[in-house]
């Protein structure tokens, strides 16, 4: 199986994030006889890898990272993070998710398509760095930049990392727009379930907006909770809730965009600016 085996290959490197590890070169080895032109950029110790067949369009691109995230305490793996293992049907080892497994399976596909296919119509590419677990300022974004400047446009792309949820490739994520981070701050007192007159409404001055979070209406009559009251709250005694008041609640928030955000969304998330279609 040459996914697999070059699967293994990958992860037996051990490329922890900006470290390539000798992967590109690898996989530059296996693209070069399909004819593709392989350029390597090094940025600030990060290793990218732009490889490309042919010049017509469009241009087809497939990307993904070789780098991984460390491998924390090695003893509480049942194998050895950089020993590719198979176990129960499945492949263990750092970085057999997220990505090495994917780039070896675009490459192994390319080269069963060009087999087949030896004058398809187009071009083919391949971008891949060692700085996506990291900082992310050294990698995709070089030879992005790159690109522009030589006025190469990649038409299509495809991104290796794991979406399958039950069954591989059950899902495919059409697109993602960055993310938008923030903290969501809640200035209002503790209130249990038992007692919901008591709850800021997202209609209410004091609960404003909190049930539309991103802009996704939850209901005009979804109560806020406090957490902690529900919790721990006692549910055999009839007496109001307490009423001492929290100076606020805080929780970290973030949204994925996607091609399912509009600009509604976008001007409930952000208000005040220009919604971007």
């Amino acid at each position: 199986m040459p996914t697999l085996s070059l699967a293994r290959d990958l992860i037996a490197r051990r490329s922890v994030t900006p470290d390539d590890a000798g992967c590109q070169p690898l996989l530059a080895a296996r693209l070069e006889p399909l004819g593709f032109h392989c350029e390597t950029l090094v940025s600030n110790g990060v290793t990218n890898l732009w490889a490309r067949r042919g010049t017509a369009r469009p241009l087809v691109c497939f990307a993904g990272h070789t780098d991984v995230v460390p491998t924390g305490p090695v003893d509480a793996w049942r194998s050895d993070p950089f020993a590719p293992t198979l176990r129960d049907g499945f492949l263990y080892g750092r970085g057999a998710a997220d990505m090495k497994s994917s780039l070896a399976a675009f490459v192994t596909a390319i080269e069963g398509f060009l087999a087949a296919h030896p004058d398809a119509p187009g071009s083919i590419a391949l971008l891949f760095t060692s700085d996506e677990e990291g900082p992310s300022v050294d990698g995709t974004v070089k030879f992005v930049e790159r690109l522009a400047a030589a006025g190469e446009k990649i038409d299509y792309c495809v991104v290796g990392e794991p979406t399958s949820v039950d069954n591989l490739g059950d899902t495919i994520k059409n697109g993602r727009r960055g993310t938008l981070s923030g903290t969501l701050t809640v200035n209002r007192h503790p209130a249990a379930c038992r007692v919901p007159a008591a709850c800021a409404e997202p209609d209410t001055p004091g609960g404003a907006g909190i049930g539309r979070a991103g802009g996704h209406a939850v209901g005009r009559r979804q109560r806020i909770f406090s957490a902690d009251h529900i919790g721990n709250a006692p549910t055999s005694t009839p007496e109001p809730a307490p009423t001492t008041s929290f100076p606020h609640a805080r929780r970290a928030v973030q949204l994925r965009h996607s091609t399912a955000s509009t600009p509604r969304i976008a001007a409930a998330a952000l208000p005040g600016r220009a919604a971007q279609p």
